[in-house]
């Protein structure tokens, strides 16, 4: 036993130097924790858990609590049998643990004569080189397979059965994590531990799975266990995530002592956000389970608030429920948080909310209800006809999450008072739908006014006043439990039967109904209808019938109550009318509206109006959400317009003016071109970089696990490549073993209406031709990102449908993976990386591969083998300008004088617009997404240059204004940037401000780029055609030597190359300043 301490303390260390600390994506510090353990298995007939027991577990929790990482900790029974003399150590703060030092190591032969008496099983059960590690679970039993599936989270079959490969397993997944712990009685034996936990698990599980929980662990510890509960793992994502987990803690902290008189206490933690999801340990061992900040919060937070469900402040503000629902509680340290913020206990439903939520009537003067004229019409209709023929009539909206239901009906609520109608409005949540009669309680309550009375003896009294002569006097004790009163039980009512009881309850609160909601005419709103339990409709549907009134209620999709309405609408025969629409989302200029109002300006950019209104999808709640968070993250800009206004002769001045002079006003705005304020988006952000607010990543999550794990797969592979793709990129980044079922993946996907396949005819709303912005520029909506030349020319070319979906897909990539896959788009995308054959196929930057050959060189995709299959041609085939080049043919192609003289992108035989916007921009991106800053800087300048080309000077200026933020966040810019480039980007930016007429700003720009090269501004027109006609000579001469080169097998000297560069982008502006 000495021995065998020895050894595992001395691989305890050699794991401490190399792994005891180690970051992970979602910044989990691991630790090691070493300690004597016995196996204990719980089990029931679909699940089966691995639990750590025995008589060593105390000294393991008391060494547990003692370690910090990087720490081995030893117990007080493995310090008594260890040799101590080989091992330094010192005592923990008093405790029998002792922490672990320094060691004597043993010697090589020694330990290898340790494991070969410690190891006892077959040698086929052996890791190969692992050492003396707990043999893997290999049955021979050929139906084991069903007894092993126990044991592996729903989470991981479900991706094992639609043969996802186990390398793909993992994601950075937004969830929620639940810690119960419970407290037994002292003295419980191990059969009584197993009967308990397989009790406790049993009832856990019934709570969780309405819910889409599930149990990933199960921990024992000296006085009772531990659970830990998520919610939230591939294909169980559901909106109001938090919710659902609040709710299961309230019940499981509720049920578990109440059924089972072994636990004396129960405490549960919840915390929300992104952790680690996936698979982890040894190949033959792996485990699937989540590891993160949030996880380790929720552990301590059960800890330090024993006997209480807390939550911490994400998933407070996540849950958006009323704040009477928490309690703020007393902060305290936790081990290993330095900074765990505020946290609540959640108290469930209180009094203040018994008789539900209100709907307010009350309109919004600055968040006015826009484009929903259609709906407010019909409403107006159907009201009239109600009011003129007195028919029941039932007016139903379905929308989804965020289509703005509630904003709706609250228009509509606040229409009919006007018109002189009772309104009786309310709200439901998803609580109500699990409780019985709740929304029966919240309708009467609500028009009877008993939620404004703070007592029961006041509810009493309302009760009496207004419903005497509808119940007899004996009835009024069957308002109690609805209504929190105190009627005394009368004698009629405690003489009946069970039923006959039951019977006179649902007959009484049927009479109170009908006097509440009828009798006169009246309005009544309910949002969120399809929460109405099914104990309250089975009273509130026959009332319905019978009684003449007009009810409004929003719906969602998905939901039985919806189904319910849709169908009776359709159906003529039953006694109310029902009129069902579907709210559509709302128009472009409806969303620009809406945002102007929001901010208070007359007008917004185009590149904020295009990211909302692609973002969003026509969702107004997806609208205001990812406006509040550019706002809170300081992305906007406001300026005032003023007419005549003298701009400033600088760069930024230049920006902002190009940005400004594309805004669109808000189609009501009358004040547009005139003085205003006009909101832009700051010049230093890069809305592609925008981080998707928490509460719209959680609904759109929940919509992509709606699909199997391995079209998932697939969409988080296509995000990678971007909005637009094509199944040629797409094959070439995929696994091997899934290229083959990719097509028959793909078209289910767009059966799904996930993706789209683009045609000749037809473009995404983020792929359509960008703005051409210039003096005489004209203002549209386009989008910038792929012209429709670009998407014809592109064979097999599909889109997300919805921009958010890929998104949240991307964003699920942990970040070593995610930048493998971008590296490959790069190197599929590279080798198209110049100008069409019309132009010559060099670079739009004259010999720019040439002139950044340390930035080309260290970690290039260009060496690795073109990828087969690819075409850029109309034509459907590769054409000549994709074959590879050597270098010289590359520079006899470059175009002199200038970057930017080539054909116009009208010409029908000039490709390179399509190629900027397919290869160039991605390229860019990629890179950016890799982190390497010299490359992604190349194909910027590469951007602006072929943009300039192609006279698109709007996304000239934007492209090297991206490249200008980049180029300022290099500590060191000499070690990344070479002069070359340098030179060229301020050449670039000179050029882009003669276009747009600044000539000023473009003299300065070009002495800059002048000076970098160590040259002279020519000073007339004379000195600058001379200079050129002097510079042309060593230029011919070097390219009449790189051709004789070339044509013997070799490259010139590196010292010509280097003076045909310089010269060559010198001679550039001497003739683009003289043409000037």
């Amino acid at each position: 036993m000495a021995k065998t301490i020895r050894l595992v303390l001395q691989c305890s260390r050699q794991i401490q130097k190399k792994h005891g600390s180690h970051e992970t994506n979602v910044r989990q510090n691991i630790q090691l924790k070493i300690g004597p353990m016995d196996l204990l298995i719980v089990r029931q007939r679909t699940w089966q858990y691995f639990l750590i027991s025995g008589p060593a577990l105390d000294e393991v929790c008391e060494a547990q609590e003692l370690a910090t990482a990087g720490e081995v900790i030893l117990s007080a029974a493995a310090w008594e049998q260890c040799e101590q003399q080989s091992l330094r150590t010192r005592t923990c703060a008093g405790k029998r643990a002792r922490k672990v030092t320094d060691m004597d190591w043993m010697p090589w032969s020694e330990s290898q004569d340790v494991l070969r008496r410690l190891v006892q099983y077959p040698m086929e059960h052996r890791l190969e080189g692992e050492g003396a590690m707990r043999p893997p679970l290999m049955p021979h039993d050929p139906d084991a397979e069903e007894e092993i599936r126990k044991y592996i989270p729903e989470a991981a079959l479900r991706k094992l059965d639609d043969r996802v490969p186990l390398d793909f397993f993992s994601e950075l997944r937004p969830v929620t994590s639940l810690f119960v712990q419970l407290r037994l009685a002292a003295g419980s034996s191990k059969e009584d531990f197993c009967v308990i936990l397989r009790n406790a698990s049993r009832m856990m599980l019934e709570i969780l799975r309405p819910h889409n929980g599930e149990i990933n662990k199960v921990l024992l510890f000296d006085k009772g266990c531990t659970f830990l509960c998520v919610f939230g793992l591939t294909g169980e994502k559901l909106p109001y995530e938090s919710v659902h987990a609040l709710q299961c803690a309230s019940q499981i902290s509720y049920a578990c002592p109440m059924m089972l008189r072994e636990i004396q206490a129960v405490s549960v933690a919840v915390t929300s956000g992104t952790v680690f999801c996936g698979v982890l340990g040894h190949p033959l061992r792996h485990e699937y389970t989540v590891i993160g900040q949030k996880v380790n919060l929720a552990a301590r937070m059960m800890v330090n608030y024993p006997g209480l469900v807390s939550c911490d402040a994400v998933t407070y503000a996540a849950s958006r429920l009323p704040p009477h629902y928490f309690k703020k509680l007393e902060d305290k340290e936790m081990k290993g948080l330095e900074h765990p913020g505020t946290v609540y206990e959640y108290l469930g439903i209180t009094k203040e909310d018994i008789f539900g939520m209100a709907l307010t009537t009350e309109r919004s003067e600055e968040l006015p209800l826009l484009g929903r004229e259609k709906e407010i019409d019909l409403f107006r209709s159907c009201l009239e006809a109600y009011k003129d023929l007195g028919q029941r009539h039932i007016l139903a909206f379905e929308g989804r999450l965020g289509s703005g239901r509630s904003h709706l009906l609250t228009e509509l609520a606040h229409l009919g008072q006007e018109a002189g109608y009772r309104v009786v409005a309310m709200k439901l949540v998803e609580v109500n739908m699990r409780q019985s009669f709740s929304a029966l309680r919240t309708l009467m309550a609500r028009a009877l006014g008993l939620h404004d009375c703070e007592s029961s003896s006041a509810r009493q009294s309302v009760l009496q006043e207004k419903l005497q002569g509808t119940i007899e006097e004996s009835s009024y004790c069957h308002l109690n439990d609805i209504f929190l009163v105190e009627f005394p039980v009368s004698d009629k009512v405690r003489k009946m039967h069970e039923t006959e009881r039951k019977n006179e309850l649902h007959a009484t609160w049927t009479k109170v109904l009908e006097k509440t909601i009828g009798g006169e005419f009246g309005i009544v709103v309910i949002g969120n209808a399809h929460f109405i339990d099914l104990a309250s409709w089975s009273i509130m549907s026959p009332v319905l019938r019978n009684i003449s009134l007009f009810m409004v209620i929003s719906l969602a999709p998905g939901y039985a109550r919806t189904e319910n309405f849709r169908k009776a609408a359709a159906d003529n025969t039953t006694p109310q009318k029902i009129t069902y629409l579907r709210l559509a989302e709302l128009k472009p200029s409806a969303v620009v509206q809406k945002v102007c109002k929001s901010l208070g300006v007359v007008s917004i950019s185009r590149d904020l109006a295009r990211f909302l209104i692609q973002r969003s999808s026509g969702n107004p709640y997806y609208c205001e959400e990812l406006l509040r968070c550019l706002r809170s993250n300081d992305m906007l800009l406001f300026r005032t317009r003023r007419q005549g206004e003298k701009a400033e002769d600088n760069w930024e001045s230049l920006i902002t003016s190009a940005v400004e002079a594309s805004s669109l006003p808000a189609p009501s705005s009358s004040s547009a071109g005139t003085d205003g304020r006009v909101c832009i988006i700051r010049p230093d952000v890069n809305l592609e970089n925008t981080v998707l607010p928490a509460t719209l990543k959680e609904v759109v999550l929940a919509q992509l696990d709606r699909t199997k794990p391995l079209k998932q797969m697939i969409l988080k592979f296509a995000a990678v490549i971007g909005p637009v793709f094509t199944t040629q990129m797409l094959s070439h980044i995929l696994p091997a073993d899934v290229r083959h079922k990719m097509n028959c993946l793909l078209d289910m996907l767009v059966s799904d209406n996930i993706l789209k396949w683009l045609k000749d005819t037809e473009l995404p709303e983020d792929a359509q031709e960008g703005p051409a912005i210039c003096p005489q520029a004209e203002h549209g909506m386009e989008s910038p990102c792929l012209s429709r030349k670009a998407v014809q020319q592109q064979c097999s070319v599909l889109a997300f449908r919805v921009p958010l979906l890929r998104e949240v897909a991307y964003e699920l990539w942990p970040a070593r993976q995610r930048g493998t896959l971008h590296r490959k788009c790069a190197a599929f995308l590279e080798q198209h990386a110049h100008k069409c054959q019309s132009c010559g196929q060099g670079d739009f930057v004259a010999f720019h591969r040439f002139a950044v050959t340390s930035t080309q060189d260290g970690g290039s995709s260009r060496a690795l083998q073109e990828p087969r299959g690819v075409c850029w041609g109309s034509g459907g085939s590769r054409s000549a300008r994709d074959q590879p080049r050597s270098a010289a043919e590359s520079e006899q192609a470059a175009e002199l004088p200038s970057k930017t003289d080539g054909k116009s992108s009208s010409a029908c035989s000039c490709e390179c617009e399509a190629i900027v916007e397919s290869v160039l921009v991605p390229l860019a991106r990629h890179y950016k997404a890799m982190g390497d800053t010299a490359r992604a800087f190349y194909y910027l300048l590469e951007c602006a240059a072929a943009y300039l080309h192609v006279s698109n000077i709007y996304m000239a200026l934007m492209k090297l204004n991206e490249a200008e933020v980049l180029r300022n966040s290099v500590a060191e810019r000499a070690k990344v940037i070479a002069r070359f480039e340098e030179a060229t980007f301020f050449s670039l930016k000179g050029e882009a401000s003669w276009r747009m007429g600044r000539v000023k700003l473009a003299k300065k720009m070009i002495r800059k780029a002048l000076s970098l090269l160590k040259r002279h501004f020519p000073r007339t027109i004379v000195g600058a055609f001379v200079q050129s006609q002097v510079e042309k000579l060593p230029c011919a001469a070097w390219q009449h030597s790189s051709q004789r080169q070339n044509s013997l097998g070799s490259s010139p000297p590196a010292a010509y190359q280097r003076l045909w560069r310089e010269k060559g982008l010198h001679l550039e502006v001497v003739i683009f300043c003289a043409s000037r």
